[in-house]
């Protein structure tokens, strides 16, 4: 007798590794950062999480990251961007194939971050001083071209409509099949985010 077994759908891998970018001027130390860093502790301990401090030049930036994740298992490993660190994430995510959090990301940063060549101070530690050079907005335009074979149906985007800083309006037109958290309100630096960590980590741990 000939038997029919339903097949189920395959169990969602485990997240086992966890990148977190933070944004232009930003630190480990940044809220967002923080709070799921201390997350991860608390209920994820045995996650590999790394938060890397990240250096001015973007093309500098991104060799350092997908060096520290070159042994990393693309299917069980996500990374988290805000800013951006969103920006980076989506190039991380299109190298690897990787999920996707992306915090009011930064879409054309190119264009964006031309008008703040100059020297900057770190958000964070204002002793911290750096310059932001034209030769790096020229890598952000290399970098663009990369991001975009990204497949941004792995992503969630959490997007505040209040965004002081960039066009909420461009971020959801940038990550069209992505899930989408749209904010009424809010601002650039997402200052309700423990409102939304729970559904970032469903996100993250649905594989």
């Amino acid at each position: 007798m000939l038997r029919t077994i339903a097949c189920q759908p395959p169990s969602p891998m485990p997240l086992t590794h966890l990148l977190y970018l933070h944004g232009f001027r930003s630190s480990p130390q940044s809220t967002k950062a923080r709070l799921m860093a201390a997350r991860v502790q608390a209920r994820h301990p045995t996650l590999r999480w790394w938060c890397p401090q990240l250096p001015p030049s973007p093309r500098q930036a991104m060799e350092a990251v997908l060096a520290g994740v070159q042994d990393w298992p693309r299917e069980t490993m996500a990374v988290v961007g805000s800013s951006l660190g969103g920006f980076y994430a989506t190039c991380v995510a299109a190298h690897t194939g990787c999920r996707a959090v992306l915090l009011n990301p930064a879409v054309h940063p190119a264009r964006d971050l031309s008008r703040h060549i100059g020297e900057h101070s770190g958000w964070h530690d204002p002793a911290q001083r750096f310059v932001f050079t034209a030769e790096h907005v020229a890598e952000l335009r290399v970098l663009e071209q990369a991001a975009a074979a990204a497949d941004t149906a792995r992503m969630f985007a959490v997007v505040a409509k209040g965004d002081e800083v960039l066009d909420w309006r461009e971020m959801v037109a940038r990550y069209p099949q992505a899930r989408l958290r749209l904010l009424e309100g809010s601002d650039h630096a997402i200052s309700g985010f423990p409102e939304y960590i729970d559904e970032v980590f469903e996100f993250l741990l649905a594989g």
